[in-house]
């Protein structure tokens, strides 16, 4: 038995922000993360290459807020989070600003592998990358025009004290799977939200807050506040409540999602799977980038509330 979920991050924009078009490209790519961690799953291998594999092609493409096409922050630089975590080992690697390391998910996972360090920050973990034969690339490369104009968006919007919407503040990447010797494993990236601090550090690299995978339980990926994800623990409360109440994860999950984070006023929503495959995707946000391949092989994807059905793999 093996399953795979997806999610783009819940700051998506309102449906009339973005032509059908964007949309549709939005999701092809969406579909494209889901057919390159199913291929993996397929053909045997394991859940950890399935998530890094679904997470690859996010961070490859502009839609998201992951690799190429990040947020910025507030100095107007790409500083790129990401994290990976073994159900099976409890073994997790995990970078933050990152700057030249093209793939973070791949860095994550090569410091995962490494078994020593499980965190490495800024030029330390870039440097890591070239060590380790990664391929790392200019600042320059991942900051692309719709970016820019978000940062003056932003900044604009500081200074006038207007809010911003949840498509303006933040987004992430993440998958969860489940592999045919049963085994979970969770990964997550991004560029944090626009015009974040110099050396702010989100969720997403903290493992059991953005990432979360432990056999028996459950994987998680999450987006949204980081620092509320920080504060509940969110990967490892939805693990707990599983394991010591005794909650499936559709329960834990609405309890942690729409409870707890949701009473805050917070955009949040996660990506989760079980050890028998079955999948939820909460958000209280008006949509979120989300994907999903059932046991049966079906494919699902979403922006806001339709789901569509695409094809069975």
């Amino acid at each position: 038995m093996i399953a795979l979920g997806i999610h783009g991050g819940c700051g998506v924009m309102a449906r009339t922000e973005l032509s059908d078009a964007q949309w549709a490209a939005a999701r092809a790519d969406l579909i494209e993360a889901l057919r390159a961690g199913w291929r993996v799953l397929q053909t045997g291998g394991s859940a950890v290459a399935a998530v890094e594999a679904a997470v690859v092609v996010m961070e490859e493409s502009p839609h998201f807020n992951a690799g190429y096409g990040a947020a910025l922050n507030i100095d107007g630089v790409a500083a790129l989070d990401a994290s990976i975590m073994d159900g099976a080992s409890l073994g997790a690697g995990a970078v933050s600003a990152v700057s030249r390391a093209r793939n973070p998910v791949k860095l994550a996972r090569a410091l995962m592998e490494g078994k020593g360090t499980v965190m490495l920050t800024g030029p330390a973990a870039d440097a890591y990358a070239e060590a380790h034969g990664l391929e790392v690339v200019a600042p320059s490369f991942f900051v692309t025009d719709r970016q820019r104009q978000a940062l003056v968006r932003m900044k604009h919007l500081e200074r006038t004290g207007t809010p911003a919407t949840e498509g303006e503040k933040h987004g992430t990447v993440g998958a969860v799977a489940l592999d045919r010797d049963g085994h979970l494993a969770a990964a997550t990236s991004t560029g944090g939200y626009t015009n974040k601090p110099a050396g702010r550090v989100g969720d997403t690299p903290i493992i059991g807050a953005g990432t979360y995978a432990r056999d028996g339980t459950c994987a998680v990926s999450g987006t949204g506040a980081g620092e509320y994800f920080i504060r509940h623990v969110v990967g490892h409360e939805i693990a707990s409540r599983m394991a010591y109440l005794g909650e499936d994860l559709a329960t834990a999950a609405h309890k942690v999602v729409m409870e707890d984070l949701h009473r805050h006023g917070i955009g949040a929503g996660i990506v989760a799977i079980d050890g028998q495959g079955r999948l939820v995707v909460p958000y209280n946000t008006d949509g979120m980038y989300r994907g999903w391949v059932t046991t049966e092989g079906v494919v699902h994807v979403a922006t806001h509330d339709k789901v569509f059905v695409v094809e069975t793999l």
